[in-house]
This record gives C-alpha cells, sequence and structure tokens, in this order.
C-alpha cells in the first residue's frame, strides 16, 4: 500500500481510532504503574513503558498478521471483533484495575510493558485486520496513536463521555474491519471476487449495523435488569 494512496491513509486513520477507542485502559495502567515513582522519573517511566509496549505490540501484531494468512482463521478474528464491538457498548462494570505500582523506574516500565500485553488483544486482533497485510502500516499507525492515548487520555475520556456517539462509531468500525476480514480470508477472497463482488461493499457496512444493532440491543437488557438493582441500593443508602 502506497505511502501516497488515500487507502493507506484510511487505514492509518483507522488504526488511531482503534487505539483511541480500546486504549483507555491502557493509559489508566501506566499512570497507576507509574503512581509511587519520584517525580522526575514518572515522565522517564512513561516514555520507556510507551516504547517498550509499542515494541511489544508490533511483535504481536507481526505473528498476528501472518497468522492471518491460514485458511479461516481471518474469520475466526472477525468473529472475536463482532464479539469485542458488542462489548464496547454494554455498560461498564464498577471494577478497580489491581496494579502493582512499582518504586523503581524499571519496575514500573516492567508492569506497563506487562500490562499492556495481557490487555492488548483487543488492539491486535483490530489492528492486522485493518493493516491489510501491511507492517508498515501497524508501525506508522502505532507511532502516532500511542502517544495520544498515553499524554491525550484525558482528553480522550472526556471526550468519549461528552459525546457517547464517539463509542457508537468506535464499535461500527470495529464491525466494519470484520465484515472486510470475513471475505477477505485465505477461504473466501477468490468466492468472493469471482461469485459475489458486492460483498465487499455490503459485507462491511452490514457487520458494522450488526454490532451497533447488537450491541444497543443488550445494553438495554443490562440496564433494565440492573435498574431495580441500583434503585434498591439507592433506597437502603436513604434509609
Amino acid at each position: 500500500m502506497a505511502f501516497d494512496s488515500p487507502q493507506f491513509w484510511i487505514a492509518v486513520m483507522q488504526i488511531i481510532a482503534i487505539d483511541i477507542v480500546l486504549g483507555g485502559d491502557n493509559a489508566v495502567v501506566i499512570a497507576l504503574a507509574c503512581r509511587r515513582l519520584p517525580e522526575h522519573q514518572r515522565r522517564l517511566g512513561i516514555m520507556w513503558g510507551v516504547v517498550g509496549a509499542i515494541g511489544l505490540r508490533v511483535v504481536l501484531i507481526f505473528f498476528a498478521l501472518s497468522l492471518l494468512a491460514i485458511p479461516y482463521l481471518k474469520i475466526v478474528g472477525a468473529v472475536l471483533l463482532l464479539w469485542i464491538g458488542i462489548k464496547l457498548l454494554q455498560p461498564e462494570p464498577a471494577e478497580v484495575h489491581e496494579v502493582d505500582a512499582s518504586t523503581t523506574l524499571v519496575g514500573a516500565i516492567k508492569t506497563i510493558i506487562v500490562a499492556d500485553a495481557v490487555m492488548s488483544l483487543d488492539n491486535v486482533i483490530a489492528i492486522a485486520g485493518a493493516a491489510k497485510d501491511s507492517m508498515g502500516l501497524v508501525i506508522f499507525g502505532l507511532v502516532i496513536s500511542v502517544p495520544i492515548i498515553v499524554w491525550g487520555s484525558q482528553l480522550v475520556m472526556r471526550v468519549m463521555d461528552r459525546y457517547p456517539v464517539t463509542i457508537l462509531i468506535g464499535a461500527g468500525l470495529l464491525g466494519w474491519i470484520a465484515g472486510d476480514m470475513a471475505i477477505t480470508d485465505v477461504a473466501t477472497k477468490d468466492w468472493v471476487s469471482t461469485q459475489a463482488k458486492y460483498l465487499h461493499w455490503i459485507a462491511p457496512p452490514a457487520m458494522a449495523l450488526l454490532v451497533i444493532m447488537l450491541g444497543k440491543m443488550l445494553a438495554a437488557r443490562q440496564q433494565t435488569k440492573i435498574g431495580p438493582v441500583i434503585d434498591l441500593v439507592d433506597e437502603e443508602k436513604s434509609n
């Protein structure tokens, strides 16, 4: 994919959007891991932790790109992305991040890298799908997007809180990429190219719509179940 082609920049924007939508927790982990460091070491901890996390993610995505060349694995990845997109639209549980804050710079960097590896499965699958087999595109997109997440995480979170439609767009994007992955799998792409070219235009938006509709429907059901419980808790507190 050429650097000056519109497809390249569309894919870059998709990778940045994926990292911003799915990377909020990673930013929280970085902050928690560095909270006990002396003030003058915090920036170093964040910087080297981010560098290590980017490097590790590039390695993981390299293997993901290689694995996605195996028949049917893109279809499996597409199903996982659909699930991740639907999950993104569900009400967030009240959970606390269990992250060991280190008192040493090396310890904080290790914590950031390990935590990022554990939490990045969704990012890796989504980015591998958006990159369309281009490792250079993966690296370029990550170099731009990860610093945005880390140093602009508070701004990004405020925007998401104020404009929930951004989460909806992010979930739809994951569905779009899932649709594209499913029709470009080694097992399906030849048939699609010869017998069903229209799927190149229909599958991505259809999957995006499916994620949004299912995600909103399940979220509404969950809110219906949670509502009476919250009312009961509030009533007990007032008494």
